[in-house]
């Protein structure tokens, strides 16, 4: 056969006996490693290699991107039969050994990011290749998604990268971009056009006899040293306790890597690649996986896209944006907006208040360009985006208003009346408030089917998540603009209803005042922060309040005129009693839970053992961690049975990329059914018995269990 194509790949021959498998899946959004697509390669591979017309292979793609990784969709149904899925993990192994030890050289030809499987399909080829471009990324991200490399890179990746360097690629999921993949080992050259790849690519081939992988070369030495050198030793024994220091037992797959890489590297490769097919079954099949692809790639890959976007709605342009307010929120949110290309217009009440907000970009693109993320030019052209100003009038032609200003509803009043003036009757007004309900702001305004809430988090340009809050009288046409401004920005969107503190800040508040409590009940401060972190929480209560500040939080409570729990009443006696008595307002002022001396480490404030009388074992770790994490997701719940959230998976992405909810539990509402439904349910209606009424469980929650349904299963 000289030439084919089906809708996977096209297989031709040249003149000099050089054939070219371009992966090319046109029915996909882009390439991925799946069964039917494995299947197709391995027979047109079988074909070169029995062809004695064809001196070598190269393999590379019609498309963009080389290939993304495996499918995904594949991974996160239900594996009824363990072993028929290992004998389906096996067969890729095979094939692609055989294509390793056929003594024709392959040549991968990578002229676009390859990722997990992509990235395996290449360590297969004897010989690597990929372009320049910064756009590009090598690398095994699977770690991420609760699984590891299952298609040989485990097991491969030592030989050419080493056993420290592998590991940081696996437990990391780095994503290199080609230069620093090639001076890892990970890839043999990098050239700068596609025409140069190819030539390269020939020239190997037609000057390569008898290939061998590092793996079948019993002459390879292994970058570094070997498993029982002194490096190797004191490599995977610092290994294995960073990743338990890290992951606590969470991210099983982080454990079943060092074993795989610790038992395989020892014994011939066709050995270890059975026992990385063994890990990989159980990696794939375990509960923190399934979360871990449901909420943290199918969740937010959805998001990000904009699935919440109403239909029938036309697209929003969003050519210039008005920002008020230049403080940090207000500064973040106007680099964000300019790096996307729009004109920025940054007002605040002093044009030196505006030029300093412009400053917070300019020093954040100056650590890009350190880091080799940007360049002078780019840096320029963003900064050339933002005008800052102290005149209300220079908004006017903005496409979308973005107030930043102080949580203060006179305030906020004043900016959106002075706004409006010279704003667009079609155009859109979105807040940034954390707590205010947009519908009580909206009566500001004398077109509140415009207005509409853009929540963001801090720091800006690095906190991924926008909360958009949809208010009494909020059009679609609103919140389709709303959705089009944060996927141009490049952040993941979830839209919920208005709610007093929303779902983000209102369940939020939950964790930081049960870490108070627990406090006040005689917990030492050192273990409430200790065991939050252990369960996988990036912060302790006590640390992240301290961030928000304790005057904050004091402010949102005064300022709100609504009826009070009694759980809300005594974490703001609590707070008013360190602000008023201590002297503790938080991070900002160097004094709140912690005490934060200049040029030093912050530490746990001593004066807490006064405050706070602590008993010795006032509760176990089990009903410590509980209280912190049920919590939060008792208040979740009751945010999608209020209807304030409208969805399952949006409460578990607003928690995950939030406020650092565990992803490994899948989010705040998927906890419940990764603790189990029943065990959650008992355990709330203990705590309401001995710690009261907030504990309530809600009957919508009452009612799944009865059914024996999943929390995913519920309705709004």
């Amino acid at each position: 056969m000289k030439d084919f194509k089906d809708k996977f790949l096209s297989y031709s021959v040249d003149k000099d006996g050089v054939a070219l498998i371009e992966i090319n899946q046109k029915e996909e959004p882009a390439n991925l490693l799946t069964l039917d697509f494995i299947t197709s390669y391995f027979e047109v591979a079988k074909i070169a290699i029995e062809d004695k017309n064809v001196k070598g292979v190269i393999v590379t793609s019609g498309r963009p991107i080389f290939m993304a990784g495996g499918d995904l969709r594949m991974l996160a149904k239900p594996i009824a039969d363990k072993k028929e899925f290992f004998e389906g993990i096996m067969f890729f192994h095979k094939g692609l050994r055989e294509i390793e030890t056929s003594g024709k050289p392959f040549v991968a030809a990578i002229n676009g990011t390859a990722l997990g499987g992509g990235l395996e399909l290449s360590l297969s080829c004897h010989y690597r290749i990929s372009l320049s471009s910064t756009k590009i990324k090598i690398g095994f991200p699977e770690i991420k998604a609760g699984i590891f490399p299952g298609a040989g890179g485990t097991s491969k990746s030592p030989y050419i990268l080493g056993l420290q360097n592998s590991l940081m690629y696996i437990l990391q999921g780095i994503e290199a971009r080609p230069k620093k993949a090639l001076n890892d080992g990970l890839i043999d050259l990098v050239v700068d056009s596609q025409e140069e790849m190819l030539a390269m690519a020939k020239e190997y081939i037609l000057n390569t006899k008898n290939p061998l992988q590092p793996w079948d070369n019993k002459k390879h030495k292994i970058p570094g040293g070997g498993i029982w050198t002194p490096n190797g030793v004191q490599t995977l024994a610092g290994a294995s306790g960073n990743v338990g220091k890290l992951t606590h037992g969470n991210y099983p797959s982080a454990q079943k890597v060092l074993k795989v890489i610790h038992d395989g590297i020892q014994i011939p490769i066709d050995r270890a690649l059975e026992i990385e097919a063994r890990y990989f079954v159980e990696a794939v099949t375990s509960k923190e996986a399934k979360n871990m692809i449901r909420t943290g790639f199918f969740g937010i890959q959805g998001a990000a896209k904009g699935k919440a976007r109403p239909k029938n709605e036309e697209k929003y342009d969003i050519n210039k944006v008005g920002i008020l307010g230049a403080g940090m929120m207000g500064s973040g949110i106007a680099y964000v907006s300019a790096r996307a290309g729009m004109d920025v217009i940054l007002k605040d009440v002093t044009i030196d208040g505006a030029k300093k907000g412009k400053l917070y970009s300019e020093e954040l693109l100056k650590k890009a360009i350190s880091r080799g993320r940007s360049t002078e030019e780019k840096k320029q052209t963003t900064l050339s985006k933002i005008t800052p100003t102290d005149n209300p009038k220079d908004v006017e032609g903005s496409d979308l208003i973005i107030e930043a200003v102080f949580e203060n509803v006179d305030l906020k009043d004043k900016v959106t009346k002075e706004t409006e003036a010279v704003l667009g009757e079609d155009k859109i007004y979105g807040s940034n408030t954390s707590t205010i309900p947009i519908s009580l702001l909206a009566k500001s305004s004398k077109r509140p089917q415009n207005f509409i809430g853009i929540h963001f988090f801090s720091p800006v340009d690095k906190m991924p998540l926008v909360e958009i809050i949809v208010g009494d009288k909020t059009s679609n046409r609103a919140i389709a603009a709303a959705i089009d401004y944060t996927v141009a920005i490049r952040k993941v969107p979830i839209v919920v209803n208005d709610s007093r503190g929303f779902f983000t800040s209102r369940c939020f508040g939950t964790y930081v005042s049960e870490g108070m409590f627990l406090l006040e009940e005689g917990v030492a401060p050192q273990i409430v922060e200790r065991i939050a972190i252990k369960k996988g929480m990036p912060v302790g209560p006590l640390a992240v309040h301290d961030e928000v500040s304790l005057t904050l939080s004091a402010h949102v409570f005064e300022s709100d005129p609504s009826e009070k729990m009694e759980s809300e009443k005594r974490t703001y006696n609590l707070v008013k009693k360190l602000i008023n008595t201590h002297n503790r307002t938080g991070k900002r002022d160097g004094a709140g839970f912690y005490d934060y001396p200049k040029g030093g480490q912050k530490r746990l404030w001593k004066g807490l053992k006064e405050v706070f009388n602590q008993k010795k074992d006032a509760f176990t770790q089990n009903i410590i961690s509980k209280r912190l994490l049920h919590r939060q997701s008792l208040e979740s719940f009751r945010c999608l049975a209020e209807g304030v959230l409208r969805s399952t998976t949006d409460g578990d992405i607003g928690s995950v990329l939030g406020w650092g909810f565990p992803i490994y539990t899948g989010g705040a509402l998927s906890y419940i059914d990764y603790i189990g439904m029943e065990n959650f349910i008992k355990d709330c209606d203990e705590f309401k018995s001995k710690f009261g009424d907030h504990w309530d469980v809600p009957l919508e929650l009452r009612e799944l269990l009865k059914k024996n349904k999943s929390v995913h299963d519920f309705k709004i």
